[in-house]
């Protein structure tokens, strides 16, 4: 379906004293898989039809606007009252407001951060994890941002820098740039404050470091890394195999640091569906 075609079916919940909006693909009675995007990402980032494929192999597909992207709640740029645990406790309120208690966790970036903080926190509430492009070291990690800020208030520029942005960050299989314009377009009219959303969440405080409990992981665990990750090198991507307990490590050849191209996406949906048959390592 064309994007200007696309039927939009969000909701808005009440999750932690906030709201967030939720939208869901395939029918409630599958596992539930919850798909959290990274640092600035808003639901728009997970394709809608990456989402429904996720859905056709038997998932309850569920991608959510973090607090300060698209129309979920917003606070002043520059001034976020929240830490990286908050977000993290956001993810498992979308699914108490769904009546979920356990869920399949795929999480990229700053989501696969907080998908490892709820595996070690809360390993009760988590079926299988998969993380992408992200590192054990999180939440210290590069930016990624380019020198010289857009002017997010205005929505030209705006566009122009998600566009530039996800150009540096990606590679070979990253999508063309009138795609990527027309997802822009899409992230700044569905967002609040886009100044916000921008800067917010690497302004965040951090919570307490997850780091040296990555091996307490005992829901199985795949590695997702693309091989031209500008941000984190492939060593990144071992150590967190090296250190999760039965993680296993998928490479993702002409990725870079960036949500699925399209040209993956066969891969990455067998691999995410694969994982979620997995048994969960024993205590």
């Amino acid at each position: 379906m064309p994007d200007n075609e696309r039927v939009v079916t969000e909701t808005m919940m009440p999750v932690n004293g906030i709201e967030l909006c939720v939208e869901t693909f395939g029918e409630p009675g599958d596992p539930a898989l919850l798909l959290i995007a990274g640092a600035t990402g808003s639901m728009d980032w997970w394709d809608d039809e990456f989402c429904r494929r996720l859905a056709a192999g038997g998932r309850y597909v569920i991608r959510y606007d973090h607090r300060d992207t698209g129309r979920s709640t917003s606070f002043p740029a520059g001034a976020p009252p929240y830490s990286d645990v908050d977000l993290a406790h956001d993810a498992l309120g979308v699914l108490d407001a769904l009546g979920i208690h356990r869920a399949h966790l795929v999480g990229l970036s700053m989501g696969g951060g907080l998908a490892m903080r709820i595996a070690v926190e809360r390993p009760h509430r988590v079926l299988s994890l998969t993380v992408m492009a992200t590192s054990a070291n999180f939440p210290s990690y590069g930016l990624g941002q380019a020198d010289g800020e857009p002017q997010w208030s205005d929505r030209r520029s705006a566009v122009e820098g998600i566009v530039a942005a996800a150009r540096r960050l990606g590679g070979p299989f990253t999508a063309d740039d009138p795609h990527l314009r027309r997802l822009a377009e899409r992230v700044f009219d569905r967002t609040q404050d886009m100044t916000a959303a921008q800067t917010n969440h690497f302004r965040c405080a951090g919570g307490p470091s997850v780091r040296e409990r990555l091996g307490e992981i005992t829901a199985p665990t795949l590695v997702l890394h693309g091989t031209l990750d500008p941000l984190f090198p492939l060593a990144e991507a071992q150590t967190l195999c090296d250190e999760i307990p039965g993680a296993r490590l998928v490479r993702l050849e002409g990725v870079g640091h960036e949500f699925p191209p399209a040209a993956v996406w066969t891969q990455v949906i067998d691999e995410i569906i694969d994982q979620a048959g997995r048994r969960t390592q024993p205590a």
